[in-house]
């Protein structure tokens, strides 16, 4: 199942706020489908996922195999990395029309192993 030796290119401390793509189609066709009453905001809404580092998700995967080795050698993309945000506010989201976050890292991890496998 997949690589168990992978390289990093950013340090293993580096928060960045992700989304699983399961969450990002439902929110997109949720937003399609809430009443337009509730779609306050027309130009564009934030959605909020997960933050984790890479030593987070590595320790994740090592819970489904164990044998996994993450290295890091930082480049270019650190620097990109530092100047996002460590997490998105989607409160207009989940105020207007519901929006609600399903994948947790645990439950995203096994979902992903579980369909690359």
């Amino acid at each position: 199942m997949g690589r168990t030796n992978v390289s990093c290119s950013i340090v293993a401390r580096t928060y960045l706020p992700m989304m699983y793509m399961e969450d990002a189609i439902r929110a997109t066709i949720e937003l399609m489908e809430a009443p337009e009453g509730n779609v306050k905001i027309k130009s564009s809404y934030n959605l909020g996922g997960i933050s984790f580092a890479p030593e987070d998700i590595a320790s994740e995967i090592k819970k489904y195999l164990p044998n996994f080795k993450i290295s890091y050698a930082p480049d270019f993309r650190q620097k990109i990395a530092e100047s996002w945000p460590g997490s998105i506010d989607d409160s207009a989201a989940q105020e207007d029309w519901g929006w609600k976050l399903e994948y947790d890292m645990a439950k995203m991890t096994e979902d992903m192993l579980k369909n690359l496998g």
